[in-house]
């Protein structure tokens, strides 16, 4: 029944439906109110949900409320409603329980000439809260400020005053109906209704207006008289919940907020707070401020924490649930341990301060819960009252880490506590898949008892003694074991067993039991009634304690309540675990807006005048100042003396260092390893488009162009534009010219700040432009400022907001088809979740940089995370991982001293003054010593005295690591300071890294640097921090995250120690320690004992010498002379690096103009390179890199300079920077633990992702980057305000959509990236031309020499043949193709004179590598199946599986008189193309095939049917003519093997296929062509047949085909230029010409049906223009030509050859007096394909023996008959063939390079060897032959002999003494038959053991052949 629960009408509800219904009846104008029983009773489906019976799925729950709270859901805790208009709005709309419809509404419409603008009354008075913040309002007595929302300004609230009679009481009763408000703005009273009023106020409503819906808060003033928003108004009772004076003397300052966090959400345990609502800062962002003193009740709701699954999402809510749900909600569970089904999660971090500037004064997203939100009474006794001065009394801001339970209210000064839900999810163990449970071992049924929680909770604390904090995973990680051992113990029980729990009875006493051994640094509380006991016992007690008296570090309260079983919390009180749980619940932003408003508002002053004094006693400024005084005028000497000698300030500025030269001879390098990584990336782009899935089709582009974007840091665009500049990618890609690329580089690199949207607008419009350029956005540092543009409201005032997400995520960037996404980074934590967007095979890594083995080859090791926590078990007595024990001493009792302030403000005051007196120390206060930490006087020591040693002057970089600008411009002035009044302004330089600015520094040092530099410009300056190589400097880095800047190589020193608690997650640690990774040389980690054990003194030894490239094995043990870089011993590393890029080959062009760089572009500057690891440049060349020199003697050929000695602080070569860190940040980075990761590994990888599940394993231990990956995307959910949030997954698979062109490149900070991805650029652009490209062959003609020449010549210019003058040119006879050079030679006259020595053939063995050239593919190429595009999109048809059956299989039967039989072909016709064909009437038989008609003109016609047989080609043929046919009408067929069809039918659905018979599937290319010709002949009677019946003469069909080869590439047309002045050679000028104009034009041919076969030349380099003087030549024609099928009825291809079918073909051809024409003007390119074609079979025993045979050789192809030779499984024919081309010496010995007594061969061309020289005559009557009356033969060769070869003919030829027949037959009989007939024995001599077959067995039909001598 509708909403009531079991049939019980509340009077509650009752008196609301009834009320709503008078109001409802009081308005309504059109619509008659519903009966109001009827509203409660009958109305079952107009639930929100779908049907009030269906139970809703707890993921939808979720979803509604995620949906809810991200419209705005800052969460107030001054009333216990969500501050969430959306969810108000359905509430009172839809889901309040009255459950009236939404009436429609039309609002009046304003009055002519009023205001209408939202936030404005009619009067046109702003009403905005924002606007009167700060006004005084007057209101009559009895009214209230209320605030109300308007749809439209969802972040305002318009301020009212209304009587407030008229509103409800705390309880949400008592308001009377009706309504009476006046407008503050232009005064007007007495509103008597409410809808009158909203339309006053310009609400613009779209529903029934309702005082309930859109009057929302109460508004209060601050103790600075701010007015700001005040708790929610309880308008309904369930909502009720304070007594109604709390709920006036709520004041704003409460800053009670929550961010809870579901599992599958919103926060990790760390930094779930410090939220602020709107009411917790008086809407601050007005300017108001709220005191933090005043007292307010600060309500977490009752936070029932049972581990049911229905709960296991939701961290949070802000409603209390109470009593049975509403049906709707039916997700209880029934055996809950907590008899209350209630659970709601208000986490109220309750903060100690406000601030000046509202974090959130927009609306948030929160997190969503699962459960049912209702509100329920509180209890009494569950109320805490936090006592008045809790801070300043104990100096302790307790921290309560909610537990299993519902935690009390918080009433009074609340600002002194703080509310964590840290382990909160803990205790949830959520519902996980089988599989999941599988793999963390655990059965579905093994939860923890509450008891057990406990109990682990005490230890866990217990265990963590007192320097550690609590941390969420490693927590999660002891459940996890734990659940693990009860999973063991239950398996080990016997089935049905139960493992004994503890009971609640023995939990106090166990629970004390193990606290025991804490030493009282945990204990334990038991109450019997609820926590608040516990916990007000606890305050209280620390309320009253004096400060001498020991805290406990954590007070552990159990409620064990009979009625709720046992509930806990923890409240942590230790001084440091309490602080750093408190700062680590703040994100970045937050804490450095939190230390910001500190030293805004004057908070520090105390700690400031703390450190005004030195550690002595003394007044600080005055110290300084006398020190002024007393050194007067003059300064310290810059360099080359110690710190006690003084110079005046004009002599110290005119101080010249020496110069050193190895900064100017630095040239861009590209390593192997960015080599590998490039190509890795490389080989990804190239799988995408190879995917099939259409993303990209990388033979559409011709050209790369890309945009870099970098997060804003000034320092890191100018780095990113050095490289580019460096690497000369701007003129590789051909983007810029050579001369302008140093400019224009800047339009290349885009900063992501508000500037971008105008630039980036410019890049989309290229991309779109050129549409055949591939794009490449590339994301540089992709993890920084990830949040979504949808959530900008939450970073109020961050100015990178959401940029990112605007431009990476934008529509236009995922759709454009030639744009790339490459995202790069080091830590990619972020971008691998859940949502993730870039598919797991589109994350290239850097290759795994632990194999220290593995080291032989690369001269420089990257030194990163890893590297420096194994640097800890080096056992050396300065390690590389610090951390300054003193320092954290000191820091820790100020911290007790100033509890307010955040420890990093406390921590970088002592910093600055650590470095401050760390001066004074060394300078003239020498007993200032002893208060310096020896790490920072150690550090201030080596910075000052290393300039001091020499002439150059070079020193050391440290990094003071600042993350607050505010303080770091504090920390900059203050040494600056320091420095200047103690004379030391020459000596080293204070730089400030602001992300924001450019670099500055002062003049003398930028002099300093120019001339270290050598050859820079009078107006350089330095930009990036490399270019301040060798400078002594401290540099203040701040900044919210480093991004990525690279160091120079001098840098010594990372100074992290204000890096502590609040960088609790991978990313930022992994960040700030970025910073010191680089590349070292591997003797660091070979002997790192040797290397580093430089303590003291030692260290200044060391760094004496000053060149250390010595040799690249430095062996450190041996002391370092200074001697070597006088003597020139040492190979100058840079300089082989030169030579090897730049000598390498000298057609490339030279590296760019050596710029200053560093070496490898982010990391490798950390030494000079290796020769073993520079490599050529390899933007020109795809190949393997060449091999350099791996040792270090000089090389003479360099054209380097000479010895370039190491740059700088001397000792610096070999050694990582040294890395102090905070306590915090050291015991995460350095513990390794047998061998295990560093705890770092095991923390939340990004503030942004939050863990999907608590129960999870820990991640994988050793694993790379792969592996990491996999984890992060199962155990990782992106926050709603990340950029990944809004991923949707599809709907079918619930997979998520990952964007198939995006790319992710991670590799570890400062390791080379950069460099790899201009690589990666290069290289697509030199793979985008290699696909634009072809290599076809290029040969030059042979046998030009003894040709014929022709007599008869044609006139030049001809377009077109005489018939006459081609008929009486004689027959070339000799092959001219390329291709045939190693075939026999075609007997000649002119070839008898040719000297036989002449010819010298490489031996046929040896087949010779064809020439090839590589061309631009040009328009009018043919291609194969890889290329795409839009034109030729129709033709090729890849589109669906649909298509492939719209083709149809048609037989075409015909009679063959050489067969001997009946032939069926198949055609396979596409619908598309059945217009080609002819069909019967009645059926669909396939008839005939068109042909047009020999006087048809179109030009938009080739006439001839093409032919092209292929195999083995079905993607690498070139099959697709429809450019080259400039996309006209034409007929191609693809000729194919049955077996193949279903092949080619996938690759090239849309083409008509002839599939050639079975029986053929072994054949040669002659069957096909053969086929071809038959199947064209029997066509054209068939169509001469039915057009005579239309009345067409049968002469007039146009009798020609075209047949050419798959490889057919490009066609040309050449014409000899004007002659110039070298009367020997004329030019030829080529141009490319479409294979239609070709067509067309030789189809134009005068009398063309009088020429048997045309054809074209084959293309070469060399064609000159004596070839082309003859423009038509009567010669043999290959590949491509036009076939007369008429004329050549009665000569046939011979269709059992393989070789050389053409070759015959046309002997054949012109011997029958038919005319053979080839076009000279034309030409044809072929590509070389390297696969299918006319490959040989691999010829292999039939039977096969073993596996290892040795190959068989051509000789073995034959054997005698019945022998018991290896039979072969090849077609006899083939092996035929094979074994005469390599057995002319065993056959023919006397016609071996005789080419006056050649071979007579009668009407068949074989090749049998170059050796030997052929002699075609043909035995048909008529025939025309060559005149060999003279000639003595050297052999005769008869191949399957017919009826027209007789005895007579063969009288007619002489033969040599001596001269060898071969006689070749089918069969045995038939050989026996032919020597018969031809009467041979007369002439020839045969022997018995002469006869031999092709070794195949007897089923494969093998040939015969029988040998003899002439006698």
């Amino acid at each position: 029944m509708g909403n009531s629960y079991a049939g019980q009408l509340k009077s509650a509800r009752f008196e609301e439906a009834l009320h709503n219904s008078i109001e409802a009846s009081l308005r309504c104008s059109s619509v008659v109110p519903r009966p109001i029983f009827s509203q409660l009773y009958l109305d079952p489906d107009q639930h929100p949900f779908s049907s009030a019976d269906v139970k809703p799925k707890v993921e939808d729950l979720d979803k509604d409320l995620v949906h809810r709270y991200t419209q705005n859901g800052s969460l107030d805790f001054s009333n216990n409603l969500t501050v969430n208009e959306m969810e108000d709005d359905e509430d009172d709309e839809d889901m309040s329980d009255s459950n009236s419809p939404p009436i429609p509404y039309s609002q009046k419409p304003a009055p002519e000439g009023s205001c209408t603008t939202d936030g404005f009354c009619q009067a046109g008075k702003d009403l905005r809260l924002v606007s009167l913040c700060m006004e005084q309002i007057d209101i009559p007595a009895g009214f209230l400020l209320v605030g109300a929302k308007s749809p439209n300004l969802p972040e305002h609230i318009l301020v009212c005053a209304v009587d407030k009679r008229f509103l409800p009481d705390d309880h949400g009763k008592n308001a009377l109906l009706g309504f009476s408000g006046n407008c503050i703005g232009c005064g007007e009273r007495g509103f008597r209704y409410f809808t009158e009023f909203s339309n006053h106020i310009n609400l613009k409503l779209t529903t029934q207006p309702k005082k309930q819906k859109h009057l929302k808060y109460y508004l209060v003033r601050s103790s600075q008289g701010v007015l700001s928003k005040g708790p929610l108004i309880c308008w309904k009772e369930c909502r009720s919940r304070q007594s109604s004076t709390t709920c006036h003397s709520i004041k704003p300052n409460s800053s009670v907020s929550s961010t809870a966090t579901p599992e599958n959400g919103t926060t990790n345990g760390y930094k779930s707070g410090f939220i602020q609502t709107d009411a917790a800062n008086g809407n601050s962002s007005h300017g108001g401020k709220s005191s933090a003193s005043s007292s307010t009740p600060a309500r977490p709701g009752n936070y029932s924490l049972s581990p049911r699954p229905s709960f296991a999402s939701g961290d949070q809510a802000t409603m209390f649930i109470s009593g049975p749900p509403k049906k709707r909600h039916r997700g209880w569970y029934p055996g809950s341990l907590i008899p209350q089904p209630g659970l709601v999660v208000p986490i109220p971090t309750v903060r100690p301060l406000s601030r000046t500037e509202s974090l959130l004064s927009t609306p948030v997203p929160q997190t969503p819960l699962t459960g049912i939100l209702q509100p329920r009474p509180i209890p009494a006794g569950e109320t805490v009252i936090v006592p008045e001065n809790l801070l300043s009394n104990s100096g302790v801001r307790p921290v309560i880490l909610i537990g299993y339970g519902t935690l009390p209210y918080f009433y009074g000064n609340v600002g002194d506590i703080v509310v964590s839900p840290l382990l909160v999810n803990c205790y949830k163990i959520p519902q996980l898949e089988n599989k999941d449970l599988e793999q963390l071992g655990l059965t579905g049924s093994q939860l923890l008892s509450v008891e057990n929680m406990i109990l682990l909770t005490i230890q866990y604390l217990v265990r963590l003694g007192p320097d550690q904090i609590p941390l969420r995973e490693e927590f999660e990680q002891i459940m996890l074991k734990a659940m693990q051992e009860f999973t063991l113990r239950e398996k080990a029980l016997q089935m049905g067993a139960q493992c004994t729990p503890v009971s609640p009875g023995q939990l106090p006493w166990l629970a004390r039991l193990i606290a025991s051994v804490s030493q009282d640094l945990v204990h334990v509380i038991v109450t019997q009634n609820s926590l608040a006991e516990g916990i007000s016992e606890t305050l209280r007690t620390l309320s009253e304690m004096r400060h001498y008296q020991k805290l406990p570090d954590y007070v552990v309260t159990i409620c064990a309540s009979k009625i709720r079983g046992n509930e806990f919390c923890v409240v942590v009180l230790g001084q440091h675990q309490s602080r750093a749980l408190a700062e680590s619940m703040l994100t970045t932003s937050e804490f450095l807006k939190e230390i910001s408003y500190e030293l805004i508002t004057g908070k520090v002053s105390f700690l400031a005048s703390h450190f005004k004094t030195t550690s002595l006693g003394d007044d600080l400024d005055k110290l300084l100042d006398k020190m002024q005084q007393r050194r007067g005028d003059s300064v310290v000497t810059p360099f080359n003396g110690d710190l006690n000698e003084y110079v005046s300030p004009q002599e110290a500025a005119a101080m010249i260092p020496t110069q050193n030269l190895d900064l100017g001879n630095e040239t861009f390098q590209i390593y192997q390893p960015q080599l590998t990584v490039a190509r890795k990336l490389l080989s990804q782009v190239c799988a995408i488009a190879d995917s099939g899935s259409q993303s990209l089709d990388l033979g559409y582009f011709s050209k790369v162009d890309f945009i870099i974007i970098v997060p804003r840091s000034e320092v890191l665009v100018q780095q990113t534009l050095q490289r580019i500049r460096q690497s000369g990618v701007l003129v590789d890609l051909g983007l810029e010219e050579n001369g302008t690329a140093y400019q224009r580089a800047e339009k290349y690199v885009v900063r992501l700040d508000n500037e971008i949207q105008t630039k980036f607008e410019v890049f989309m419009r290229r991309v779109k432009q050129n549409p055949y350029t591939l794009f490449v956005l590339v994301h540089d540092n992709s993890h920084v400022e990830l949040t979504s543009v949808m959530s900008g409201s939450l970073s109020h005032g961050e100015p990178g907001h959401g940029l990112a997400d605007r431009v990476i995520n934008g529509r236009e960037v995922l759709e454009a088809f030639n744009l790339l996404v490459l995202q790069v980074t080091s830590c990619p934590y972020t971008l691998q979740t859940q949502q993730s967007r870039i598919s797991t095979s589109n994350e290239v890594h850097w290759m795994q940089l632990d194999s220290t083995e593995d080291v032989s080859c690369e001269e420089k090791l990257y030194f990163g995370l890893n590297e420096y926590s194994k640097s800890l078990q080096w056992g050396i007595t300065s390690p590389l991982l610090r951390c300054d024990e003193t320092f954290e001493k000191m820091v820790n009792t100020l911290l007790e001293r100033y509890p307010r302030l955040h420890s990093m403000v406390v921590r970088c005051y002592l910093l600055i003054q650590q470095y401050s007196e760390a001066l004074m120390a060394l300078t003239t206060v020498a007993s200032l010593r002893d208060h310096s930490t020896p790490e920072t006087l150690n550090i201030m020591d080596d910075l000052l005295s290393c300039p001091g040693k020499n002439r150059s002057g070079r020193g050391h970089m440290l990094i003071l690591r600042v993350p607050s600008v505010q303080l770091a411009m504090l920390a900059k002035e203050r040494l600056q300071e320091v420095r200047d009044k103690l004379g030391l302004q020459y000596r080293f330089e204070v730089v400030l890294g602001n992300p924001a600015s450019e670099l500055s520094v002062a003049a003398h040092f930028v002099a300093r640097l120019k001339t270290w530099r050598g050859n820079e410009a009078e107006e350089w300056v330095p930009r990036t921090y490399q270019d301040l190589e060798g400078l002594p400097c401290i540099v203040i880095l701040t900044g919210k995250d480093p991004l990525g800047e690279t160091f120079p190589r001098s840098l010594k020193y990372c100074d992290l120690r204000l890096i502590d608690s609040s960088y609790l997650t991978r990313t930022a640690l992994e960040q700030e320690m970025g910073l010191a990774c680089c590349y070292v040389s591997k003797e660091v980690i070979r002997g790192p004992t040797a290397a580093l054990d430089l303590s003291g003194k030692e260290q200044e030894r060391a760094a004496a010498s000053e060149n250390d490239t010595e040799e690249l094995l430095i062996d450190l043990e041996r002391p370092q002379s200074n001697s070597s870089a006088v003597t020139g011993t040492s190979g100058s590393i840079m300089e082989n690096g030169v030579s090897s890029s730049s000598t390498a080959d000298k057609s490339q062009k030279p590296p760019p103009t050596p710029v200053p760089s560093a070496g490898l572009d982010e990391g490798l500057s950390a030494g000079p390179a290796g020769p073993g690891e520079l490599l050529k440049q390899e933007c020109d060349s795809l190949g393997p890199p060449l091999a350099s020199s791996t040792t270090a003697k000089p090389s003479p050929s360099s054209s380097g300079p000479g010895v370039l000695p190491w740059p700088g602080p001397p000792g610096r070569a070999a050694l990582p920077p040294v890395v102090i860190l905070s306590k915090a940040a050291y015991s995460l980075l350095g513990a390794r633990r047998g061998g295990k990761l560093p705890a770092a590994a095991a923390l939340l990888p990004h503030p942004d992702v939050a863990w999907a599940s608590p129960l999870r394993p820990p991640p994988p231990a050793h694993a790379g980057p792969e592996e990491q990956s996999l984890y992060y995307r199962r155990w990782t959910a992106t926050r709603p305000h990340h950029a990944d949030h809004g991923n949707p997954p599809d709907p079918a698979s619930g997979a998520r959509a990952c964007h198939p062109r995006r790319l992710l490149l991670s590799g570890p900070p400062q390791v080379g990236k950069t460099g790899s991805y201009l690589q990666f650029l290069r290289l697509l652009f030199r793979m985008l031309i290699r696909l634009l490209e072809v290599d076809v062959y290029d040969e030059a003609e042979i046998n030009t020499d003894h040709s014929e020449s022709s007599e008869v010549s044609q006139s030049e210019g001809e377009p077109w043949p005489d018939i006459e003058s081609v008929s009486k040119m004689p027959f070339d006879v000799s092959v001219h193709d390329p291709k045939y050079r190693s075939m026999s030679l075609v007997y000649t006259e002119k070839l008898a004179g040719v000297k036989q020595e002449a010819i010298k053939e490489p031996k046929a063995e040896e087949p010779r590598k064809r020439e090839t050239m590589s061309m631009m593919l040009t328009k009018y190429a043919a291609y194969n199946t890889f290329h795409h595009c839009e034109q030729c999109h129709q033709y090729m048809d890849f589109t669906s599986a649909s298509q492939m059956s719209d083709a149809t299989l048609h037989a075409f039967t015909f009679s063959s008189s050489m067969l001997g039989e009946e032939v069926q072909l198949y055609f396979i016709i596409p619908k598309s193309k059945e217009s080609h064909f002819v069909f019967s009437k009645q059926g669909k038989h396939l008839e005939s095939m068109r042909l047009p008609l020999v006087s048809d003109k179109n030009l938009n016609v080739v006439k001839s049917p093409i032919f092209t047989p292929s195999s083995g080609r079905h993607e690498h043929g070139l099959l697709n003519l429809f450019h080259a046919m400039e996309g006209v009408s034409h007929l191609h067929l693809l000729v194919v093997k049955e077996y193949e069809m279903p092949l080619y039918r996938k690759y090239w659905p849309n083409h008509i296929m002839l599939v050639l018979p079975g029986m053929f599937n072994n054949a040669g290319v002659g069957a096909a062509r053969f086929l071809i010709k038959e199947l064209s002949y029997h066509n054209l009677e068939l169509e001469r047949n039915r057009l005579e019946e239309l009345g067409v003469k049968r002469e007039c069909v146009w009798p020609f085909i075209v047949v050419m080869d798959d490889s057919c590439v490009l066609w040309n047309i050449h014409s000899v230029q004007e002659q110039t002045s070298q009367p020997m050679e004329t030019g030829v000028s080529s141009k490319n010409v479409s294979l239609k104009s070709v067509l067309q034009h030789m189809e134009a041919t005068p009398k063309i049906v009088h020429y048997a076969i045309l054809g074209i030349q084959k293309w070469s380099s060399r064609l000159t223009s004596r070839s082309l003087k003859v423009p038509f030549s009567r010669c043999h024609v290959h590949d491509f030509i036009l076939l007369n099928i008429d004329l050549t009825q009665n000569v046939q291809y011979d269709f059992n050859r393989y070789f050389c079918e053409d070759v015959d073909f046309n002997l054949r051809t012109n011997s029958s007096g038919l005319l053979i024409c080839r076009f000279n003007n034309f030409s044809l390119m072929k590509k070389h394909v390297q696969v299918g074609g006319q490959r040989d079979f691999i010829i292999k025993p039939k039977i096969m023996v073993s596996e290892s045979m040795a190959p068989i050789l051509p000789l073995q192809y034959v054997c005698a008959p019945d022998s018991e030779h290896t039979l072969l499984a090849a077609p006899a024919q083939f092996l035929l063939e094979k074994f005469l081309q390599h057995a002319s010496y065993k056959l023919f010995p006397k016609a071996i390079r005789n080419f006056r007594s050649p071979v007579l061969a009668i009407d068949c061309y074989l090749n049998i060897g170059p050796e030997v020289a052929i002699c075609y005559i043909s035995s048909r009557p008529h025939s025309s032959n060559v005149n060999c009356e003279a000639v003595c033969f050297g052999g005769l060769l008869l191949y399957l002999c017919d009826s027209f070869v007789g005895a007579d003919l063969l009288k007619k030829f002489k033969f040599l003494k001596g001269a060898t027949l071969c006689v070749i037959c089918q069969d045995r009989s038939s050989l026996r038959q032919i020597i018969v007939r031809l009467e041979l024995e007369d002439e020839w001599q045969f022997r018995l053991r002469d006869e031999f077959q092709t070794a195949n067995s007897s089923d494969d039909k093998p040939l015969y052949f029988l040998t003899g001598r002439h006698v």
